[in-house]
């Protein structure tokens, strides 16, 4: 890979470690709503789309109208990075296009909704793709993917379990956070399973993030 690539590629990496920074510190009331900071950076505005609904956490948690600086910055990102086809022709494409058209949703532009959701019909795949799609699961949020999180509560579980297994702790947390936010018995302990993910994950800010998240979902529920 040429080193041009390689610096591109950190240099977005650590936006969105700043991004979900400031994110994770809106959440946990260190600090303001998330705003962009320079309309210049293309590393920036591309962490905002990223990060996409997550940046909303902290309004959403707390059932506070969103902020408009979080709001004008998003829509700044996605003016920056349009959304792709409204048609999707494979599941990751479809994952991509659920979280263009909930982030479009948040920033006030219309972004088409896709016509289905991620077929629930193999269990290991489809929980994969509902980990990817964890930024979803926030209060205030409903659609096809949530109604979908509540017809398979076990098939989440599993891929949890599955990920926990396989060491993917990145995955098992984000299928934690939908457990947490269907607010209803769960086949699993959330509570000791997400104990376990704190030790054993990373220390990114957005996994912090993602951990915080979770445990709002879990302790305080997502109504």
């Amino acid at each position: 890979m040429p080193v041009t690539d390689t610096s591109l590629r950190d240099a977005y990496a650590a936006a969105v470690e700043q991004v979900a920074g400031r994110a994770l510190d809106a959440v946990t009331g260190a600090g303001g709503a998330v705003t962009l900071t320079d309309p210049t950076s293309t590393a920036e505005l591309a962490a905002l789309r990223v990060l996409g609904p997550d940046l909303f956490a902290a309004q959403l948690l707390a059932r506070a109208p969103l902020a408009s600086v979080t709001t004008a910055s998003l829509a700044a990102a996605l003016l920056a990075f349009p959304p792709g086809p409204a048609a999707p022709v494979g599941q990751d494409d479809l994952v991509v296009a659920w979280l263009d058209h909930v982030a479009g949703f948040l920033a006030g532009r219309a972004v088409p909704q896709p016509g289905e959701v991620p077929d629930p019909e193999h269990w290991p795949r489809w929980s994969v793709r509902m980990a990817q799609l964890a930024p979803l699961a926030l209060p205030g949020l409903d659609g096809p993917v949530h109604r979908a999180a509540r017809q398979q509560p076990l098939a989440l579980a599993r891929g949890a379990t599955r990920a926990m297994l396989r060491r993917d702790h990145r995955t098992a947390l984000r299928l934690t956070r939908w457990l947490a936010w269907l607010d209803a018995p769960a086949p699993l302990e959330l509570p000791p399973l997400l104990d376990r993910l704190r030790l054993v994950g990373d220390d990114s800010r957005r996994t912090a993030l993602e951990l915080t998240i979770t445990e709002r979902l879990l302790t305080e529920g997502r109504r």
